[in-house]
């Protein structure tokens, strides 16, 4: 079975299609405010539509008939595309002139990381900073599963492409139809970043301000506008909570939403993954917020000037912190590595918690978590009872053992890449704490990480090798570790 290779780069050029798009719309911004790049991002939004024709045009007599590995080979090699035309907006404004450093930045932006290389960001152009949030609101819901809702115009289905892209262990349909339910999914994303910008806005927040910083918040992604990202509005509490809110959003399962809006508040209520989600917010919260509160040795600084002693400003950096991690949204009030010795590690495994399966978020996911604990706890069943069928259950449901498997195999193979890639990162030069931190981070696609990581600092620091390395890591993260790494297995290419 030979793969269809006209279909796979067809569909390259639909989405640098897609791509220049975004970028004539950041052209406009850079127009409206008059930055002084509003040229050079013309052009690289030409430049990519023009190389998204070309690709279209010389494969216009395609077979329309896509299998899993075209599938798996249009979603990894979609988000590379995407990543290498996305540069140009900052090689052509000649911002970020470095090619290693511009590929860092824009696989950072479409996979939500949330990582940035960047060390003065307030000063640069206003279309810039707008094609940083654009490229963490494309990646967000999936750049696939927008072109989901594209393909029936192409007279090709699209399940095989929204099940290799689709975030967690499972793609939940809301419509029998796939396109209608990336619709339906696209419908609520856009939905709440509009809702999102209007409450920014109207909490004090300038409307530029404001709508780059809901595009990084829906997508869970972190770029800011500001260089003490959103700690520049520590004097404003209520635009911080309004941020933690639709974080939280952002991090739930978008289905769950999407039943909310239907009134179907108990289906909400009964979810497993939900009720756990909520819960180990509220708790690590709480922890968190205590031990800040009766300690002593923090002092205010430019990037946190509220009075510790404050239980308010405790509980809304410590609420904000906790949701910014486990949602790997990545933006930052205050630095948490320097609050407790106990609450870095802690913040450290939250890293590797991760959101809600279907939701923006990257990490494992509670769910999978979750369905770990439970098959873990009923072997101690199984071992009084060898010949008795225990299956696992979730949301009163048997999950059958294949799906058990997989998420098994899933997280010895997440730990794995975790130790190597901080031993990679510790080869390049990086300190055991900066090492540790950059790999879960980038892997998680958190964005913040620990030692010279820290929330406070970039990762400008670390050597091309390293960068290069942390964006595969970033890939790998938001596809969800099996659709990039089956393709360098020798059987995935062999013609059957």
């Amino acid at each position: 079975m030979r793969v269809n290779y006209k279909i796979i780069f067809h569909l390259m050029g639909l989405l640098l299609l897609c791509n220049g798009g975004f970028m004539f719309l950041a052209t406009l911004v850079s127009f409206i405010y008059k930055d002084g790049v509003t040229l050079e991002m013309f052009l690289a939004g030409l430049v990519t539509i023009i190389a998204g024709a070309l690709f279209m045009l010389t494969t216009r007599d395609h077979k329309k008939e896509i299998k899993k590995r075209e599938g798996y080979i249009v979603v990894t090699f979609g988000w590379i595309f995407m990543s290498l035309s996305g540069t140009f907006p900052y090689l052509f404004t000649d911002v970020i002139p470095n090619f290693t450093n511009a590929f860092f930045e824009t696989m950072s932006g479409y996979t939500t990381t949330g990582a940035t290389i960047l060390e003065k960001i307030e000063g640069l152009p206003e279309g810039i900073l707008f094609w940083r949030s654009l490229t963490h609101w494309i990646g967000g819901m999936g750049i696939i599963v927008l072109a989901i809702a594209i393909l029936p115009l192409l007279g090709i289905g699209g399940m095989q492409l929204f099940a290799a892209e689709a975030p967690g262990p499972s793609a939940d349909k809301l419509h029998p139809r796939i396109t209608d339910t990336a619709k339906r999914l696209w419908l609520i994303y856009v939905g709440y970043t509009i809702a999102e910008t209007i409450l920014l806005n109207l909490a004090g927040m300038s409307f530029f301000d404001a709508i780059n910083h809901a595009l990084c918040t829906l997508s869970t992604g972190g770029f800011s506008t500001k260089d003490a990202s959103v700690a520049h509005w520590n004097g404003q509490p209520i635009i911080q909570y309004i941020i933690i809110l639709f974080m939280f959003l952002a991090g739930t399962n978008f289905v769950l939403s999407y039943f909310a809006f239907k009134g179907k508040i108990q289906k909400i209520l009964k979810d497993e993954e939900f009720k756990v989600y909520a819960i180990l917010i509220f708790i690590f919260t709480i922890i968190a917020t205590v031990i800040i509160y009766t300690q002593t040795n923090v002092q205010p600084s430019e990037y946190h000037p509220m009075v510790w002693g404050e239980l308010e400003s405790d509980f809304r950096h410590s609420l904000f912190s906790v949701i910014a991690v486990i949602t790997t949204t990545g933006f930052v009030t205050a630095d948490f590595t320097s609050w407790t010795t106990f609450l870095t590690i802690s913040f450290f495994g939250l890293m590797f918690l991760g959101g809600s399966a279907g939701s923006t978020s990257g990490g494992v996911k509670v769910v999978r978590h979750l369905l770990m604990i439970k098959n873990g706890l009923l072997e101690f069943k199984r071992t009084l009872h060898p010949r008795a069928i225990i299956p696992v259950r979730y949301n009163n449901k048997s999950v059958s053992e294949h799906i058990v498997y997989n998420i098994l195999g899933f997280f010895i193979l997440y730990m794995l890449l975790f130790i190597i890639g901080a031993l990679v990162l510790g080869f390049v030069g990086l300190d055991f704490e900066s090492a540790v931190g950059g790999a879960a981070s980038s892997l998680g696609n958190v964005g913040p990480a620990l030692g010279s990581l820290n929330p406070l600092e970039n990762y400008n620091s670390i050597p091309s090798f390293g960068k290069w390395w942390c964006t595969f890591l970033m890939l790998l993260g938001r596809l969800e570790l099996f659709t990039v790494l089956i393709l360098l297995t020798p059987f995935f290419w062999r013609n059957r």
